[in-house]
């Protein structure tokens, strides 16, 4: 209830209060269109945070298109205290920090020749051009300062119908950078699950070109899909689908989200509970996910502690009973409790009744606390070394071992044959 109030209240305040008044970007665009006639625009908001506002959604990122040139930018905000980074000035763009921003400045511009890849740019001052050089119309809606909209590829109207679509022909766009495919299933995803048969088809012949994109985009692009509340729902456009595991072979087990619809609301599911049932089976399915799009670490240890818990909780009947303090303390709340959410999805022998039965448990223990320190034992006579560690690490297992608890004649005996 609460999250639904605070969530409730933060659209209320985004209505009242709209980003673009805020006193640092007013600033910003202020100093950009110093010395230059009022009747010329030369700066406006463009992309995600142009859509979000007008979705309502909470805006993370700030990108600003401008017909000033890098070096102008810079030469502008040399004598202020905000800092100008160059992000990408072969591409036009430098970011701007303020106290509460990170703004991304980005050079108007037309492409002239692309690979699938990388686009040769040349700047422009015409705002339609640029609008032209972006992938959907729902992204090439501009605002200026005061809110006013400038839609040259009618944006805005996509956007109220939830119509995810390439500007121009859907082939060309996609010929010119083949990671707009992945970026299109994410907006549809995002807002609307149905694909039209011409820009299925369009996909289709193209997917071949994804294979020279990057490994690390492409990660980029699915860890983003997998982040939105409405991937849950892929099952229910069989072309959606398709084009997925076109794309990902890899999750070849997106059925398991049915099962997961059924208990996602008792607990937060995230991307790396997404990724373990979706990729998690008998034979390493996740360690070649991990090895293709070279996951990074955080991720290759996460899915690894996951499939070593299942294959417990697989062979132990009292991983979840007898057990489930220890295991608690070993691997932590969160990760008990995603992983009852994970063998739920992805074991159809377990009930309902027995997931809800064990979160509750999980829920309502209070994970014990190792009583016993370096400091502790240092107190005790011993010094601080390798010998110190051994005899934490056996103290604490024989702790576990004896349902945490241990005599202080057990820790002076044990302190006393390492140190011998």
């Amino acid at each position: 209830m609460f999250n639904l109030n605070f969530n409730f209240l933060q659209s209320i305040k985004r209505k009242i209060f709209p980003f673009y008044r805020d006193k640092e970007l007013k600033f910003i665009f202020k100093k950009l269109q110093d010395g230059i006639p009022d009747d010329k625009i030369v700066a406006r908001f463009v992309g995600g945070c142009v859509r979000k506002y007008l979705s309502n959604e909470k805006i993370d990122d700030i990108d600003i298109a401008t017909t000033l040139k890098t070096d102008q930018i810079k030469e502008k905000f040399k004598d202020t205290n905000l800092k100008v980074i160059d992000t990408g000035l072969k591409h036009g763009t430098v970011t701007i920090l303020s106290e509460n921003h990170k703004v991304e400045l980005t050079t108007l511009r037309k492409d002239i020749k692309t690979d699938g890849r990388h686009a040769e740019v040349e700047y422009t001052d015409d705002w339609k051009q640029d609008s032209e050089r972006r992938d959907f119309t729902i992204n090439a809606i501009y605002m200026d300062i005061n809110g006013k909209l400038f839609d040259p590829q009618m944006g805005t109207v996509d956007l109220k119908n939830k119509n995810i679509k390439f500007i121009g022909d859907p082939q060309k766009r996609i010929e010119e950078d083949y990671l707009r495919i992945i970026r299109f299933i994410r907006f549809k995803v995002m807002y609307d699950i149905v694909v039209e048969p011409t820009t299925s088809d369009a996909i289709k012949q193209n997917l071949n070109g994804i294979k020279n994109i990057s490994k690390e985009r492409i990660l980029i692009e699915l860890l983003k899909i997998l982040d939105l509340k409405n991937f849950l729902s892929i099952n229910q456009s069989s072309n959606l689908r398709e084009i997925f595991s076109m794309i990902f072979p890899e999750f070849i087990y997106l059925n398991r989200l049915e099962r997961l619809k059924k208990v996602y609301q008792y607990s937060e599911v995230n991307v790396d509970i997404l990724l373990a049932l979706l990729l998690i089976d008998e034979k390493d399915n996740h360690d070649y996910f991990i090895h293709k799009y070279n996951a990074s670490n955080k991720t290759k240890e996460t899915l690894r502690k996951f499939n070593k818990n299942l294959i417990k909780l697989k062979n132990d009947k009292e991983f979840f009973e007898k057990d489930l303090i220890k295991n608690v303390y070993l691997n932590g709340k969160n990760h008990l409790i995603a992983l009852n959410l994970i063998n739920f999805s992805i074991n159809s022998k377990v009930k309902r009744n027995d997931f809800s039965k064990t979160l509750n448990k999980i829920f309502r223990i209070k994970t014990p606390i190792f009583p016993i320190d370096g400091e502790i034992l240092k107190k005790k006579g011993m010094q601080e070394g390798q010998s110190l560690g051994n005899v934490l690490k056996t103290l604490e297992k024989e702790w576990i071992n004896n349902n945490f608890k241990i005599s202080n004649e057990r820790v002076e005996e044990v302190i006393k044959v390492n140190s011998n």
